[in-house]
């Protein structure tokens, strides 16, 4: 038996940890202890109700983070923490596609692109365009193919305009791009998601197979998914909606990479039976820096309503100094460092 009432947690913290079935929003504000709630709700869910920790899925956004909840999960489950499946989007997405990626027409042994052999794929592609290096930049290019894969548009679904003509030669080297990663059976990390998702779609069986391995799902860092993962997170509780998710609007800050606030601001509609739990006490800062952020960010046209408070004494002044440039301003920053 997990024992609750000696965990030193506040009441929302509280309330996050106890929540087991159906659908939960937690949003955590900075500071206020996110780790440690998602870490000791997956331990209550093994420990006080008989849930294998194989059948929890937590997904991260970076290596460090899941290696982190990982070590902390160990240590309060001992060895049979090993068996929670932990690890980022990407990596889930691996553990799916090498298993059943032949529905798609891929070996299992797909390699995976990095950032150079992506550059030197578009520059192929560039070659056999026969378009100018200097006018069309093979990394610019790329980033444009993200952004294309990050809205899960396929070459032939992106819009383009008699006007803009570099989205116009980013539409075309996407196809021979994309052409070019099929014929050696390689993947970039764009795919791994993507594919997953198109795999999920078209392939009822496997998409229920994972609904029953995986019935408990978290994810951290919400507002930062994209639309693919929120595709995927979809179709991954299909049959159960036992769906934990934990993120904070306000420091959504990869809209340049394919983050859509939405998700998380309709997570609420998308679930309707869903839970909300504010984390609001900050561990971290002083009242003084909490409410000069709350200012700022109350501005926000589209934002949960949230307002973070603090035991802490309210500590020093801040100073507000305005430099004529941002070389200025680092050079202020530096000094009084």
């Amino acid at each position: 038996m997990y024992r609750m009432d000696n965990l030193n947690l506040n009441e929302a913290q509280m309330r996050a940890v106890e929540h087991v079935y159906g659908p939960l929003l937690i949003l955590a504000g900075a500071g206020s202890g996110k780790t440690r709630v998602i870490t000791h709700r997956i331990v209550n869910l093994v420990q006080n109700y008989g849930i294998f920790p194989s059948q929890i899925l937590a997904v991260t956004f970076t290596n460090r983070a899941a290696r982190e909840m990982h070590e902390r999960i160990v240590k309060l489950l001992g060895p049979m923490g090993n068996s929670v499946s932990l690890g980022t989007f990407h990596k889930t997405c691996l553990r799916i596609l090498r298993r059943h990626i032949d529905r798609l027409g891929y070996k299992s042994s797909f390699s995976i692109y990095d950032d150079d052999d992506q550059i030197q794929v578009v520059k192929q592609a560039m070659k056999e365009l026969d378009l100018s290096r200097e006018r069309f930049a093979p990394r610019a290019l790329l980033a444009h193919i993200s952004r294309f894969k990050n809205d899960m548009l396929e070459p032939h679904q992106v819009d383009v305009d008699d006007y803009n003509m570099f989205r116009q030669a980013a539409r075309r080297v996407y196809e021979i791009y994309q052409r070019k990663l099929k014929e050696s059976h390689a993947l970039d990390f764009d795919d791994l998601l993507n594919f997953t998702v198109r795999l999920l779609k078209e392939n009822a069986d496997i998409c229920y197979d994972y609904n029953d391995r995986w019935p408990f799902i978290m994810v951290d860092e919400y507002q930062d998914t994209n639309k693919a993962q929120y595709e995927m997170l979809r179709l991954l509780t299909r049959k159960q909606q036992n769906i934990c998710v934990v993120g904070d609007d306000d420091q959504s800050i990869y809209r340049w990479r394919g983050a859509d606030l939405r998700n998380i601001l309709m997570f609420e509609s998308d679930f309707p039976n869903c839970e909300t739990v504010k984390l609001e006490q900050n561990y971290r800062s002083t009242q003084i820096i909490l409410d000069a952020a709350h200012d700022v960010i109350s501005k926000n046209m589209q934002r949960k309503e949230k307002k973070l408070w603090t035991e802490r004494e309210n500590g020093e002044r801040i100073i507000f100094f305005s430099g004529e440039t941002e070389r200025r301003e680092a050079q202020y920053v530096a000094e009084e460092i």
